[in-house]
């Protein structure tokens, strides 16, 4: 039980050595121990402050750069459009362009069909023509020579022409 209890001059000599260093600490270290603390919780509070600052500008900067992402999406989809409209613009003009040369070509070739087959009508027509004339001139010749079958045949063509 001895140990539980202490003796009067133990409790005495611990009081005095305990005021002893209570003294010497607040007359040396308690104020740079206050002053460290009192540092460091303006430090702390101030880290609070511009983590705070820190945070509404993240917030500002990310309604900003959601702002800009929703702008940067409109002209990519506008650019878009515009590069739809131009490429369709592109292609019915080409289009265009293509009929109107192939309507062209089809009727420079109906032209150039029109008059190989006019020259070769009068080709054909000049051919029967000269046909024509070598068989009378071979026709007549035969005739000329017969004098007898000459006169017959005047005499066949004044009786079949009518007189007025």
């Amino acid at each position: 039980m001895d140990l539980l209890t202490p003796s009067f001059g133990l409790i005495i000599w611990t009081l005095v050595v305990f005021g002893i260093v209570f003294f010497i600490l607040k007359k040396f270290a308690w104020k740079p121990i206050l002053n460290s603390l009192s540092e460091r919780e303006k430090n702390i509070s101030d880290a609070l402050l511009s983590t705070e600052k820190v945070k509404k500008e993240m917030e500002s900067l990310k309604s900003e750069n959601e702002i800009l992402l929703a702008k940067a999406r409109e002209e990519r989809s506008q650019m878009m459009r515009e590069a739809k409209e131009t490429r369709d613009k592109i292609i019915s003009e080409a289009k265009e362009q293509a009929r109107i040369e192939t309507n062209k070509i089809i009727a420079d070739a109906q032209i150039v069909i029109h008059q190989q087959k006019m020259a070769s009508v009068i080709d054909l027509k000049n051919q029967v023509g000269n046909l024509v004339i070598e068989v009378c001139e071979k026709v007549i010749r035969r005739e000329l020579n017969n004098k007898e079958e000459q006169e017959k045949y005047i005499h066949q063509l004044a009786e079949n022409t009518e007189l007025n």
